[in-house]
């Protein structure tokens, strides 16, 4: 066990390290670059290029040196200091920006991922249980609604109904108040007061798909020879579906925890927007857009992190939940 430990710390370190030089070269990729859209904007805005000025800020952050040179720079003092860079776009340290929003965005994160798995995993159960009973179909056409619904249309839809029905726009994380307050307990209970609309919206999908995922992989293990057996020699019905489909039915959703993080951080970059949350989804497209290479990069190096880790985290779920997995070779 120790040896698989140390080979998937190897593999998870190579991943990140070429993960690390494809994003920057795609960010990179488009014609252009940070210097040129902000002169750009400076004579659509009618000020004076100073090209001293450009001259000054294209050797201050080196983008007139090679690719490969701007990555060692960028990469180097990551690994070493900690050091993301310095964002161009905000004119200081990439970490001190995205540190508060990373913190936000992990919270939307978990708590999305909370209420997935508390709402989908009852719901499925019945619906298995309860084959093509009115509820089941309920739950059925509720899940495709979900599925086919975008997770934007769904916040417009929120927004419309917390508006005309109570009066209040559930538009960001927290009360004007607390925007630029320290961290305290009342703005934390604040932020809790703000989080179910944001979750709810963005957790929406991920249920769904869950939700049938589930159920068909419950309705399978119905149906094997071990299931009819427990039944026939008359064990109580509850305990047999929790004690082996349910189990055995989890194998899916536990091997998809590794993409689910990560799917729910980027995923919800449209609804943050729309709902004008402080996360990192914003800014990362803000930075992608405005070709801010450091802080883009960095933060989509914290994505793949969040990517590998959520691998690793559920292949030893799956050897837990289920004895008959083995990474181990010879086992």
């Amino acid at each position: 066990m120790l040896g698989y430990f140390f080979r998937r710390l190897l593999y998870m370190g190579i991943v990140l390290f070429m993960v690390s030089i494809l994003s920057f070269y795609i960010i990179n990729l488009p014609p252009g670059s940070w210097i040129e859209n902000y002169a750009s904007e400076l004579e659509a805005s009618g000020d004076i290029v100073d090209e001293a000025e450009l001259e000054f800020l294209l050797q201050r952050y080196g983008l007139d040196r090679p690719l490969h040179e701007q990555y060692i720079r960028w990469i180097i003092p990551l690994v070493t200091q900690g050091d993301f860079g310095e964002s161009f776009e905000w004119n200081q340290p990439v970490w001190p920006l995205i540190e508060e929003r990373l913190f936000l965005t992990m919270t939307v994160s978990l708590a999305s991922i909370i209420f997935v798995y508390v709402v989908s995993i009852p719901i499925a159960l019945y619906s298995a249980i309860n084959q093509y009973s009115v509820g089941d179909y309920f739950f059925s056409f509720m899940g495709l609604i979900g599925l086919a619904t975008p997770n934007f249309l769904i916040a417009l839809v929120f927004m419309i109904i917390m508006l005309r029905v109570f009066g209040v726009t559930p538009g960001g994380l927290f009360s004007p108040e607390y925007l630029r307050a320290p961290w305290s307990l009342a703005k934390f209970g604040d932020m809790l007061l703000h989080l179910p609309v944001p979750v709810v919206v963005i957790g929406t999908a991920g249920t769904a798909g869950l939700i049938r995922i589930l159920r068909a992989q419950l309705l399978d293990e119905f149906q094997k020879q071990y299931v009819i057996t427990a039944r026939a020699k008359g064990l109580r019905e509850r305990f047999l579906i929790i004690k082996y489909p349910l189990r055995m039915a989890f194998n899916p959703i536990v091997s998809s925890i590794g993409s689910l993080l990560p799917q729910i951080v980027s995923g919800s970059a449209i609804v943050s927007i729309v709902l004008g949350l402080p996360t990192t989804g914003p800014l990362l497209l803000r930075a992608l857009i405005a070709q801010d290479t450091y802080a883009a990069a960095s933060m989509l190096l914290m994505l793949s992190v969040m990517t590998v880790l959520g691998v690793f985290i559920s292949d030893l779920l799956l050897m837990w939940l289920d004895p008959r997995i083995r990474y181990e070779r010879g086992n």
